[in-house]
Parts: structure tokens; sequence; C-alpha cells
């Protein structure tokens, strides 16, 4: 069985609606739709909770072989030691983006690596701010645009290093490496996928 059909399985003998455990999860419940049907993964701190809520453990819902390792390690950083390597990317919009993608490189110097645009979803309340706004005052998006202001500092990378796969976030202040339960698979630039509370889409290889 894969993650969603184990996920849907186990919210189902736990009598919950897809609603019910969205609700619980503080997420949409097309985020659970999604899951359900292996189109998209919850981050760790989502895992913890569905292993709680639903009675099941996180090994048996990523792992059918019970060999689950996932990791998250904070580092540490100083971009301006990247300041003078060589750029040999595609991607600038800044001068510090260059500093961001030679950490990574630094760090994965063998890897696959592919820079991610990303966008925070909405919870469910927030898309109900988002519609009262919109219906009352003449602001339509400002949920959406206070999240793209909040997020601006966050850099993703999606690396793959031989049979692991990686979620890397980048910050002027840490690099934050989280191992993925499953690889994203079958990707190509434009595609997107949802990890957690946001959607990403897979662009340039650095």
């Amino acid at each position: 069985m894969t993650f969603g059909e184990k996920l849907r399985e186990a919210r189902k003998t736990a009598g919950m609606t897809q609603e019910q455990l969205a609700n619980m999860l503080s997420v949409s419940r097309q985020a659970i739709t999604k899951w359900e049907s292996d189109k998209g993964i919850p981050d760790v701190e989502n895992l913890k909770i569905l292993s709680k809520t639903l009675g099941v453990s996180i090994d048996y819902l990523l792992d059918e072989n019970g060999s689950l390792d996932i990791s998250v390690v904070r580092e540490p950083i100083n971009l301006e030691d990247y300041a003078n390597l060589d750029a040999t990317h595609r991607r600038f919009a800044r001068k510090k983006d260059k500093y961001f993608d030679e950490a990574v490189r630094a760090r994965f110097p063998q890897a696959e690596i592919h820079y991610l645009l990303h966008k925070q979803i909405m919870t469910k309340k927030e898309k109900g701010v988002e519609t009262a706004l919109w219906l009352t005052t003449p602001f339509a998006n400002t949920v959406e645009v206070l999240q793209s202001f909040q997020n601006s500092d966050k850099h993703f990378y999606l690396v793959t290093e031989g049979e692991k796969q990686f979620l890397v976030l980048m910050t002027d202040e840490f690099m934050e490496i989280r191992q993925l339960a499953r690889p994203i698979e079958n990707m190509a630039t434009g595609k997107k996928f949802e990890i957690g509370s946001f959607r990403f889409t897979y662009s340039v290889e650095i």
C-alpha cells in the first residue's frame, strides 16, 4: 500500500472525514485529498500529528519495511563565506542569491540540486479572512501578499544525493536540511508538489 492508501484507510478506521482531519491539522481539505492520492507529502510535524490522531506509527504510514529515517538538521551559516566563489548557475535576481546557491552546493558538492519556487498554502481560517476582505474592502489578496513578504527571505532547494532526497531551506542565518521520507519522483521544470504548508514549483538546476 502507498502512503496515501494507508492514510485514507487509517482516517476511515478512525471514523473521521477529510474535513475533520484537516481542521485538526489546520490545513485545507484539499491538502488531505492530495496526501491520500499521493500527490503531496505532509511535513514531519504534521506526520507526528497524523500518527497520534489516527493511532498508527509514522513507520507504518511511510515505509512498508519499517526502515524510516527522517532527520532535520539546522546549521548556522555566514553568507559572506561564499561571496568570492565563482557563480556557474542561471538564477540571480539579486547578488545574494549567488551566496545561497553556493552555500548549498558547498554542503552537497556531488548532489543534483534544483532551486524551488515556493508559495505558502493558506489555511481554512486564512482563506476565510481573505474572502471577508475581498467582500468588504478594496484590498484583494491581502493575506497572500502578507505571506509573500513573510517568506521573501526563504530560499528552498530539492537536493538528490544518491537514493536520498533533502528539502533544504536557506535564510540569512541558517541552513535547514530536512530528509524526505518519500522521494519526489518524475520531476520536470514547472511541475508542482506540496510538502507541509508550502506548494513548490520545480525550477532550474544549480
